[in-house]
């Protein structure tokens, strides 16, 4: 696993500790401001030491997106309390048939990782031709190959973790009613009434301007 820091202020007593959905890094989340919250951002799932300790604030919340929900629920007991937990686009079941990504997508993505990361993989991800230019002028810096290998570990992880959710970890779900990764449906089955629905696809960071907006 590996951290960044995209926003650290000297005077700030809030922190958000994000973690990132697969195949992501830092960059293309430069770009959401933060008033009030430093935020310290993990992603690259090919291990999962946490390399940082993550730092003692007056507030702690925990954002997660996409395969981060699963992972930040898988590393529960190695976190901090959080003040409050919020996932995005993602659930604890990441491949399930009725809570998150159906196994033949799953399969699909695993089988073509090296050619789908060329392009057609985030053509997906995002909502329209708009989100996916913005994010081609700031992509990720990852290797195509540090990213197959992720989804390589990644799914031997899931393979060899059952899960079972004891529905408390997470305060709030955020849900994209056009996410084309995770099926809206099966989210909706996961979160139901902590569900807040949006009008985008699976990358929703676009349609911010910080991560204040996100936490409020």
């Amino acid at each position: 696993m590996q951290y960044h820091w995209l926003h650290k202020n000297i005077n700030n007593n809030k922190l958000i500790v994000f973690f990132g959905g697969w195949s992501f890094d830092f960059r293309p989340f430069e770009c959401l401001e933060s008033n009030n919250y430093d935020v310290l951002m993990f992603y690259d799932y090919n291990n999962l030491e946490i390399p940082s300790k993550i730092p003692d604030y007056e507030e702690k919340i925990l954002i997660t997106w996409s395969m981060g929900v699963f992972i930040a629920y898988y590393l529960k007991d190695k976190l901090p309390e959080f003040n409050r937990k919020i996932a995005i686009n993602g659930t604890p079941y990441p491949v399930d048939n009725e809570r998150g990504i159906p196994f033949r997508t799953f399969d699909l993505t695993l089988k073509h990782a090296q050619t789908g990361l060329k392009q057609k993989f985030y053509e997906n991800v995002f909502a329209n031709e708009e989100f996916l230019k913005k994010y081609l002028k700031t992509p990720v810096e990852r290797t195509i190959q540090n990213r197959v290998e992720e989804l390589n570990a990644l799914n031997t992880l899931i393979k060899n973790t059952p899960v079972t959710y004891d529905g408390k970890f997470y305060d709030r779900a955020i849900v994209s009613n056009n996410d084309k990764i995770i099926p809206f449906k099966n989210q909706m089955n996961m979160w139901q009434n902590l569900a807040k629905v949006i009008d985008c696809g699976h990358f929703p960071f676009y349609n911010y301007k910080s991560w204040d907006e996100i936490c409020n």
